[in-house]
């Protein structure tokens, strides 16, 4: 089994391009299914029948698996032995009629323009890691960037002159993302003197946002920072590292931005993505309408 889940692996790579995160989500969701199997007796991928599936999907229900984490382990599992057949090791999907669980649409946690502007002032400007993080929270809220584009930007990727980014997106897409004079000043600071402190005899280290080891800041690195920040903030507010882009997407629309520009910007693929923001904005304006029309 081992062996066809390293193929896969392989194949997704090296194929279909898929980013770092994606795939070590993948390795990871089918090597829980396949020591599950093989804690069960099962040694062989072709003995694998639809009721091993489903147990194996109780066995996750019963560990206390959300629901969004249950329907990813599913298409894991249903691309995997996609792929199985494709290449001829199966003659049979047996995950083919697997229905994912409901999901409870949840809406994207948001801030207030007022509290996102007191999370971005957070930052002491003075040390090195405070420059970083002031000028990550500013880009990040101008551009709407993800987090794992955030930090895969590399120093060449910046351009400060003409105050736009390139984004290396999902699927290995570029674009190309404005930002403002803020995000540019604290870009321009971080530059000039925090990078180089943060550097540690590094030069030839090529990511733009380095830890305190003077490597690339990894996604983790990056919920910590935010986390930190919003506590000192006095956030009380939940919040997750996508909460900035969800943010800058809300406040967009609520200031009357163009849904397809918004898109583009966010580098969402389907525009229904980002018509979920479109439907927190008119909640918002009803729940401001309520408080405040004496005849609401």
């Amino acid at each position: 089994m081992k062996a066809h889940l390293i193929r896969y692996i392989q194949e997704l790579c090296s194929e279909r391009r898929l980013a770092g995160n994606t795939l070590a989500s993948y390795e990871r969701d089918l090597n829980q299914f396949i020591h599950f199997l093989q804690e069960q007796g099962l040694l062989d991928i072709s003995d694998v029948q639809r009721h091993h599936i489903s147990t194996y999907m109780l066995h996750l229900k019963e560990q206390g698996r959300k629901a969004a984490t249950l329907s990813r382990h599913i298409v894991s599992v249903r691309a995997f032995f996609h792929f199985l057949v494709v290449q001829g090791y199966l003659v049979a999907n047996p995950s083919i009629y697997l229905e994912a669980p409901k999901q409870e649409k949840k809406a994207p946690s948001i801030l207030s323009v007022d509290l996102t502007g007191t999370l971005l002032e957070t930052p002491n400007s003075e040390s090195a890691a405070g420059k970083r993080d002031k000028a990550m929270l500013e880009l990040i809220y101008a551009t709407g960037i993800r987090v794992s584009e955030l930090v895969a930007l590399n120093v060449e990727h910046i351009h400060l002159q003409f105050a736009y980014i390139q984004c290396i997106g999902r699927g290995q897409k570029e674009r190309i993302v404005p930002f403002g004079r803020l995000a540019g000043e604290a870009l321009s600071a971080y530059m000039q003197a925090g990078r180089n402190e943060l550097l540690t005899n590094r030069e030839s280290e090529s990511a733009l946002f380095l830890n305190h080891l003077g490597t690339r800041l990894t996604r983790q690195g990056f919920w910590k920072t935010i986390k930190k920040h919003a506590k000192e903030a006095g956030i009380v507010q939940d919040i997750t590292p996508h909460t900035l882009r969800h943010s800058v997407a809300a406040h967009l629309l609520d200031n009357g931005a163009d849904v397809r520009a918004v898109q583009e910007l966010l580098g969402h693929a389907d525009i229904s993505t980002t018509l979920k923001y479109a439907q927190v904005s008119k909640l918002r304006m009803k729940e401001t309408y309520n408080q405040s029309h004496p005849r609401a």
